[in-house]
């Protein structure tokens, strides 16, 4: 994956190769390769939505334990 890449790109070029894919505007033989990239992105995408959460998780907490 590429250092810069953030959610908002890896999620526009997902969706920009599932259009692909859907509209069978993919010849057979670049398939194999935009599928393997649609996985890395996937992995991606879910590798910093869980970290976000995570993120997010812990600052609810901390706001929690802070007196009023």
């Amino acid at each position: 994956m590429e250092k810069n890449l953030n959610y908002e790109a890896a999620y526009l070029e997902l969706t920009q190769i599932a259009q692909e894919i859907e509209t069978e505007a993919v010849s057979v033989d670049v398939l194999a390769e935009r599928v393997k990239r649609a996985s890395e992105l996937i992995a991606f995408c879910q590798t910093k939505l869980r970290s976000t959460e995570t993120e997010v998780n812990k600052i609810i907490k901390q706001m929690e334990n802070q007196p009023l």
